[in-house]
This record gives structure tokens, sequence and C-alpha cells, in this order.
């Protein structure tokens, strides 16, 4: 199995099987991912709320970004861990998307409203053509989802270092045409890899992997759901910008 998620890697469910007769399911799963959704809304609304309120909510987005990413690397090498770190996460990550989408939002007013819409829908769209088998993950599919990914990573890598230095990756900040086209690739690429993390999720349920990794899947799936969430935004602000 092969997933373009670092949270769903290949060996994830690897050497993992239930031993108390509970299993991973994929409704259990569900139920998870719409808890850790909640939470998630729950802290951004609290930084939506002060950035408007007019205080200052740099600290916030920063320990948001911060501890998220911490709290990530943590619960992917110590997947037992994931029914107390994966609310923690979306806790985090909450933070981060409220202050960020409010600054957005002052800039670009229901630009907020669009990319929450526009990420519900792909992800109820996507879901749908999997569960009727319109999409087929098949390896090649995977490998060409795997390997945009990755490019896109490097590339996102490569921005933040050139920064330190005063310059940046042409293209992918700009809001011409070619900026616009390369947000619509990496929003295709983010979404296609909601497809693999359904089909990983699956086969985890199938191979009865431990409870707990309800709670794994379901952050895998909010990772994903995040960077949907926030290249949706970008791409929308760039055409708003363009008008």
């Amino acid at each position: 199995m092969r997933s373009a998620n670092p949270s769903l890697g290949e060996d994830t469910f690897k050497g993992l099987r239930a031993d108390d007769g509970m299993s991973m399911t994929i409704q259990g799963t569900v139920n998870k991912t719409f808890i850790l959704f909640l939470l998630l809304c729950a802290t951004a609304v609290f930084t939506w709320h002060q950035y408007f309120a007019g205080n200052d909510i740099q600290a916030l987005v920063w320990i948001g970004l911060g501890g998220g990413f911490v709290v990530a690397l943590i619960t992917i090498f110590v997947k037992k861990v994931a029914p107390y770190t994966a609310p923690l996460y979306a806790l985090l990550e909450g933070l981060a998307i409220g202050g960020i989408s409010a600054m957005f939002e002052s800039q670009f007013e229901g630009i907020t409203t669009q990319a929450i819409l526009l990420t519900l829908g792909t992800l109820l769209s996507l879901l749908l053509a999997y569960r009727s088998g319109f999409i087929k993950v098949t390896e090649n599919f995977k490998l060409g989802v795997v390997a945009a990914t990755g490019a896109i990573f490097f590339v996102y890598l490569a921005d933040f270092v050139l920064r330190f230095f005063g310059m940046e990756v042409p293209f992918i900040h700009e809001t011409g045409l070619v900026g616009i086209l390369i947000s619509v690739a990496i929003v295709v690429v983010a979404a296609l890899n909601l497809v693999l993390d359904f089909d990983f999720i699956e086969k985890g349920a199938e191979q009865h992997a431990p409870k707990y990794m309800e709670w794994y899947g379901a952050f895998g799936l909010m990772v994903t759901l995040v960077w949907l969430y926030f290249e949706i935004l970008r791409l929308l602000s760039k055409l708003r910008s363009n008008k």
C-alpha cells in the first residue's frame, strides 16, 4: 500500500493487528474524523474572533503551526498515542487556520466561506466517487499522486529556504495566469491525496488494525484536509487579486 500522505505511509499498518477483538473500522474512523473536525472548528472560531476583535493573534498562529507540526511528528512515529495526540493536533491546527483565514477574510470578504464549502464539497464528491468505484486506485494512480506530492513538497521546501536569502521560487506566489495554474494543479494533487487516504483507511480496516488506528486514520485524513483547505484559500486569493 502507498499513500502520499506522510502519516499514511507504506508501512503504516505493517505488523499491526488487533489482539483484543477490537479492531479498526471505517465507520469508527469516520466518527473520529468528525470529532477532530469539531475540535479544529472550535479553536479556529476562537482565533477568528480574536482577530476581528482587534487582538494580536500572531503568537496563536505560530503556536498552532509549530505545535501542530511537532504533535504530527509524534503521532506519526508513535502511533499508539494517536487517541491523545490527534485531538491535540486538531486543536492546534484550528488556531492556525482560524487566524490565517481571518487575515484572508479581511482582504477578500467571503473568501473563507468559499474555501470551506469547496473543501467540504471536494471531500464529499471524491468520497462518493471512490465508494461508487468511479475512481479506481490503481498502482499507477498511486505512483502518480505520490510523485506529484513529493515534487510539491520539495518546491515548498526550496521556497522556504530561499526566503532566508531574500529570494523565492518563481511563479508559485504570483497572481498571474502561471501562478493561478500552478495553484490549480496543487489543489488537484491535494484533492487526489484524499482518494489515497480513503483507500488506505479501507485497507487498514480490512487488515483488522488495532482500534487506536481509527484515531490515526482520522488524523491522517485531517492532515490532507488542512493542506487542501489552505491551497484552496491561496487559489481563491490569487483569483480575487487578479480581477
